[in-house]
């Protein structure tokens, strides 16, 4: 079986999920003019099936908890400034 080709349910909700968000992103930037915080939901929402592939493709377990412990410190500081 091609690892490419693996989808779990929580995959393809995170997908129908994401696919939403951008409609309501379309909807924000088109109808609202509302720029800033609907970019980031936008991206918030992408990330959720990123996170999905990177824990079904991890090389280890210690790889995937190091790269997911990175990134959380980052959004954790990158969110203390607001």
């Amino acid at each position: 079986m091609n690892n490419d080709k693996i989808e779990s349910p929580l995959l393809i909700k995170s997908k129908s999920f994401a696919l939403q968000i951008i409609n309501l992103y379309k909807k924000l930037t088109n109808e609202k003019k509302e720029f800033v915080l609907s970019k980031q939901v936008l991206k918030s929402a992408s990330s959720i099936g990123a996170m999905i592939r990177e824990a079904q493709f991890a090389q280890s377990k210690p790889d995937f908890i190091s790269t997911e412990r990175v990134e959380s410190q980052m959004k954790l500081y990158i969110g203390s400034n607001y």
